[in-house]
């Protein structure tokens, strides 16, 4: 198991996953602020859809190359490109998840996460 590194900015870190999410024109990003809730895994999920399996992988791909060059970190684990349906970048502190917009709709991570402060992040 890994444990959360206190240390770690994870609110920078979350900060450049959703201006990489924003430079590819990813649509309705959320971030989900977990560190107050006891059964969190992480610090926080940024969420996003895009309207395509094309698109998804292009999100996927320009949040990771964004996130490596303005704060060289990159994912521990990138899970979900054979399909592009839900991309999950785990960053450990921070979880990206690119969503095609019906997986986003069928999983809704948001109602399984509703204790978390939620933010919508406009466009």
């Amino acid at each position: 198991m890994i444990e959360k590194n206190i240390n770690s900015d994870s609110s920078k870190l979350c900060k450049a996953i959703v201006e990489g999410m924003k430079d590819n024109k990813a649509n309705d990003i959320v971030v989900l602020d977990l560190r107050k809730l006891e059964s969190a895994v992480c610090d926080y999920f940024v969420l996003c859809s895009g309207d395509s399996t094309t698109h998804v992988d292009g999100i996927s791909n320009a949040t990771t190359e964004f996130v490596r060059k303005s704060i060289d970190e990159k994912p521990w684990k990138v899970e979900g490109k054979t399909n592009s349906d839900w991309i999950l970048l785990d960053y450990i502190n921070v979880v990206g998840h690119v969503f095609y917009k019906e997986t986003r709709a069928f999983y809704d991570i948001e109602e399984l996460w509703s204790d978390a402060v939620r933010t919508n992040i406009l466009p």
